[in-house]
Protein backbone atom coordinates (compact mmCIF):
# COMPACT_ATOMS: atom_id res chain seq x y z
CA UNK A 1 0.00 0.00 0.00
CA UNK A 2 2.75 2.45 0.98
CA UNK A 3 4.91 1.61 -2.05
CA UNK A 4 2.05 2.15 -4.52
CA UNK A 5 0.96 5.36 -2.79
CA UNK A 6 4.42 6.94 -2.72
CA UNK A 7 4.88 6.44 -6.46
CA UNK A 8 1.45 7.91 -7.27
CA UNK A 9 1.82 10.90 -4.92
CA UNK A 10 5.27 11.85 -6.26
CA UNK A 11 3.92 12.21 -9.79
CA UNK A 12 0.75 14.13 -8.80
CA UNK A 13 0.23 17.84 -8.11
CA UNK A 14 -2.28 20.21 -6.55
CA UNK A 15 -5.74 18.97 -5.68
CA UNK A 16 -5.08 15.55 -7.25
CA UNK A 17 -2.10 15.03 -4.93
CA UNK A 18 -4.07 16.12 -1.86
CA UNK A 19 -6.85 13.67 -2.78
CA UNK A 20 -4.33 10.82 -3.17
CA UNK A 21 -2.76 11.61 0.21
CA UNK A 22 -6.10 11.61 2.04
CA UNK A 23 -7.23 8.41 0.28
CA UNK A 24 -3.96 6.71 1.24
CA UNK A 25 -4.30 7.80 4.87
CA UNK A 26 -7.82 6.38 4.93
CA UNK A 27 -6.63 3.03 3.56
CA UNK A 28 -3.72 2.84 6.00
CA UNK A 29 -6.12 3.62 8.84
CA UNK A 30 -8.19 0.61 7.72
CA UNK A 31 -5.06 -1.57 7.73
CA UNK A 32 -4.41 -0.46 11.32
CA UNK A 33 -7.98 -1.37 12.30
CA UNK A 34 -8.15 -4.85 10.79
CA UNK A 35 -6.86 -6.49 7.57
CA UNK A 36 -10.40 -7.73 6.80
CA UNK A 37 -11.69 -4.16 6.72
CA UNK A 38 -9.04 -3.10 4.23
CA UNK A 39 -9.30 -6.23 2.07
CA UNK A 40 -13.13 -6.43 2.21
CA UNK A 41 -12.80 -10.18 1.69
CA UNK A 42 -14.93 -11.54 4.58
CA UNK A 43 -11.82 -13.26 5.93
CA UNK A 44 -11.34 -14.44 9.52
CA UNK A 45 -11.69 -11.85 12.28
CA UNK A 46 -10.03 -13.25 15.47
CA UNK A 47 -6.27 -13.10 16.02
CA UNK A 48 -5.40 -10.54 13.32
CA UNK A 49 -5.86 -7.15 14.98
CA UNK A 50 -4.12 -5.95 18.13
CA UNK A 51 -6.73 -3.22 18.48
CA UNK A 52 -9.64 -5.67 18.40
CA UNK A 53 -7.93 -8.03 20.84
CA UNK A 54 -7.26 -5.18 23.29
CA UNK A 55 -10.82 -3.90 22.95
CA UNK A 56 -12.14 -7.35 23.85
CA UNK A 57 -9.89 -7.59 26.90
CA UNK A 58 -10.93 -4.20 28.21
CA UNK A 59 -14.63 -4.76 27.56
CA UNK A 60 -14.45 -8.06 29.40
CA UNK A 61 -13.26 -6.15 32.47
CA UNK A 62 -16.04 -3.55 32.15
CA UNK A 63 -18.70 -6.25 31.83
CA UNK A 64 -17.43 -8.07 34.92
CA UNK A 65 -18.09 -4.99 37.06
CA UNK A 66 -21.37 -4.13 35.35
CA UNK A 67 -20.19 -0.98 33.54
CA UNK A 68 -21.63 0.28 30.25
CA UNK A 69 -19.45 1.28 27.29
CA UNK A 70 -19.68 3.35 24.13
CA UNK A 71 -17.45 2.36 21.19
CA UNK A 72 -16.90 4.79 18.30
CA UNK A 73 -15.50 3.99 14.85
CA UNK A 74 -15.66 6.29 11.85
CA UNK A 75 -16.18 3.28 9.55
CA UNK A 76 -19.57 1.52 9.35
CA UNK A 77 -17.90 -1.62 7.95
CA UNK A 78 -15.47 -1.75 10.90
CA UNK A 79 -18.37 -1.25 13.26
CA UNK A 80 -20.05 -4.33 11.81
CA UNK A 81 -16.85 -6.36 12.21
CA UNK A 82 -16.57 -5.26 15.86
CA UNK A 83 -20.26 -5.98 16.54
CA UNK A 84 -20.12 -9.46 15.06
CA UNK A 85 -16.85 -10.32 16.81
CA UNK A 86 -18.02 -9.17 20.25
CA UNK A 87 -21.36 -10.95 19.97
CA UNK A 88 -19.79 -14.21 18.80
CA UNK A 89 -16.90 -14.09 21.29
CA UNK A 90 -18.75 -12.97 24.42
CA UNK A 91 -22.31 -14.07 23.67
CA UNK A 92 -23.76 -10.63 24.43
CA UNK A 93 -25.95 -8.26 22.48
CA UNK A 94 -24.12 -5.28 20.99
CA UNK A 95 -26.23 -2.46 19.56
CA UNK A 96 -24.83 -0.67 16.50
CA UNK A 97 -26.01 2.79 15.44
CA UNK A 98 -24.75 4.10 12.09
CA UNK A 99 -25.78 6.58 9.42
CA UNK A 100 -28.30 4.17 7.89
CA UNK A 101 -30.16 3.51 11.16
CA UNK A 102 -33.80 4.77 10.98
CA UNK A 103 -34.75 7.36 13.61
CA UNK A 104 -37.27 5.06 15.31
CA UNK A 105 -34.59 2.37 15.74
CA UNK A 106 -32.11 4.98 16.91
CA UNK A 107 -34.48 6.29 19.60
CA UNK A 108 -35.24 2.76 20.77
CA UNK A 109 -31.52 1.95 21.03
CA UNK A 110 -30.92 5.01 23.22
CA UNK A 111 -33.85 4.00 25.47
CA UNK A 112 -32.56 0.44 25.81
CA UNK A 113 -29.03 1.62 26.64
CA UNK A 114 -30.45 3.75 29.46
CA UNK A 115 -32.46 0.80 30.82
CA UNK A 116 -30.55 -0.97 33.66
CA UNK A 117 -31.61 -4.30 32.12
CA UNK A 118 -30.61 -3.30 28.57
CA UNK A 119 -27.44 -4.03 26.54
CA UNK A 120 -24.24 -2.73 28.10
CA UNK A 121 -22.26 -2.12 24.91
CA UNK A 122 -23.33 0.51 22.38
CA UNK A 123 -21.32 0.78 19.15
CA UNK A 124 -21.68 3.94 17.07
CA UNK A 125 -20.24 5.30 13.85
CA UNK A 126 -18.52 8.53 14.85
CA UNK A 127 -20.65 10.96 12.83
CA UNK A 128 -23.97 9.22 13.52
CA UNK A 129 -23.23 9.10 17.23
CA UNK A 130 -21.53 12.45 17.52
CA UNK A 131 -24.53 14.70 17.98
CA UNK A 132 -27.90 14.83 19.66
CA UNK A 133 -27.60 11.75 21.85
CA UNK A 134 -27.71 11.58 25.63
CA UNK A 135 -25.89 8.42 26.69
CA UNK A 136 -24.95 9.21 30.29
CA UNK A 137 -25.37 5.62 31.46
CA UNK A 138 -21.93 4.91 29.92
CA UNK A 139 -18.87 5.00 32.15
CA UNK A 140 -16.38 4.09 29.37
CA UNK A 141 -15.85 5.64 25.92
CA UNK A 142 -13.64 3.83 23.38
CA UNK A 143 -12.39 5.55 20.20
CA UNK A 144 -11.40 2.54 18.10
CA UNK A 145 -9.95 4.65 15.30
CA UNK A 146 -8.91 8.28 15.47
CA UNK A 147 -10.57 11.09 13.54
CA UNK A 148 -7.47 13.33 13.85
CA UNK A 149 -9.89 16.13 14.65
CA UNK A 150 -10.12 16.86 18.38
CA UNK A 151 -13.44 18.69 17.96
CA UNK A 152 -15.18 15.68 16.38
CA UNK A 153 -13.77 13.22 18.92
CA UNK A 154 -14.66 15.44 21.85
CA UNK A 155 -18.17 15.93 20.53
CA UNK A 156 -18.62 12.15 20.45
CA UNK A 157 -17.12 11.73 23.93
CA UNK A 158 -19.57 14.35 25.20
CA UNK A 159 -22.45 11.91 24.56
CA UNK A 160 -21.47 10.37 27.92
CA UNK A 161 -20.94 13.71 29.65
CA UNK A 162 -24.38 15.30 29.22
CA UNK A 163 -26.29 16.92 32.05
CA UNK A 164 -27.25 14.22 34.51
CA UNK A 165 -23.95 12.35 34.50
CA UNK A 166 -23.06 11.49 38.10
CA UNK A 167 -20.08 9.13 37.70
CA UNK A 168 -16.56 9.28 36.33
CA UNK A 169 -16.18 8.49 32.63
CA UNK A 170 -12.97 6.90 31.32
CA UNK A 171 -12.01 7.71 27.71
CA UNK A 172 -9.79 5.23 25.84
CA UNK A 173 -8.23 6.23 22.49
CA UNK A 174 -6.78 3.34 20.49
CA UNK A 175 -3.61 3.85 18.45
CA UNK A 176 -1.78 1.15 16.48
CA UNK A 177 1.80 1.37 17.80
CA UNK A 178 4.60 2.17 15.37
CA UNK A 179 2.25 3.24 12.57
CA UNK A 180 1.06 6.53 11.10
CA UNK A 181 -1.66 6.56 13.79
CA UNK A 182 0.90 6.99 16.53
CA UNK A 183 2.90 9.54 14.54
CA UNK A 184 -0.10 11.73 13.69
CA UNK A 185 -1.28 11.54 17.29
CA UNK A 186 2.15 12.77 18.42
CA UNK A 187 2.08 15.58 15.84
CA UNK A 188 -1.26 16.86 17.14
CA UNK A 189 -0.18 16.62 20.77
CA UNK A 190 3.18 18.27 20.07
CA UNK A 191 2.00 21.12 17.87
CA UNK A 192 -0.88 23.01 19.35
CA UNK A 193 -1.12 25.23 16.28
CA UNK A 194 -1.66 22.10 14.17
CA UNK A 195 -4.39 20.96 16.55
CA UNK A 196 -6.03 24.35 16.13
CA UNK A 197 -6.10 23.96 12.35
CA UNK A 198 -7.41 20.42 12.62
CA UNK A 199 -10.44 21.58 14.56
CA UNK A 200 -11.51 23.74 11.64
CA UNK A 201 -10.55 21.60 8.67
CA UNK A 202 -10.94 17.96 9.67
CA UNK A 203 -8.15 15.81 8.23
CA UNK A 204 -7.54 18.01 5.17
CA UNK A 205 -4.37 19.53 6.69
CA UNK A 206 -2.61 16.18 6.20
CA UNK A 207 -2.90 16.61 2.45
CA UNK A 208 -0.47 19.54 2.61
CA UNK A 209 2.43 17.54 4.05
CA UNK A 210 5.57 17.33 1.88
CA UNK A 211 6.69 14.11 0.18
CA UNK A 212 9.49 13.74 2.74
CA UNK A 213 7.04 14.21 5.63
CA UNK A 214 4.66 11.68 4.11
CA UNK A 215 7.42 9.13 3.62
CA UNK A 216 8.33 9.41 7.30
CA UNK A 217 4.67 9.28 8.30
CA UNK A 218 3.86 6.15 6.26
CA UNK A 219 6.92 4.14 7.36
CA UNK A 220 6.46 1.53 10.08
CA UNK A 221 8.76 1.95 13.06
CA UNK A 222 11.27 -0.90 13.11
CA UNK A 223 10.27 -2.04 16.59
CA UNK A 224 6.63 -2.26 15.46
CA UNK A 225 7.34 -5.07 13.01
CA UNK A 226 6.96 -8.55 14.51
CA UNK A 227 8.80 -11.71 13.60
Amino acid sequence: MVKDAEEAIQSAEGIERKGLVLATLMKLKQVCNHPAQFLKDNSAIPGRSGKLARLGEMLEETLQVGDRSLIFSQFAEMGEIIRRHLQETYGIEVMFLHGGTPKTHRDRMVERFADPAGPRIFLLSLKAGGTGLNLTSASHVFHFDRWWNPAVENQATDRAYRIGQTKNVQVHKFVCAGTLEEKIDEMIERKKEVAGRVVGTGEAWLGDLSNAQLKELFALRKDAVGE
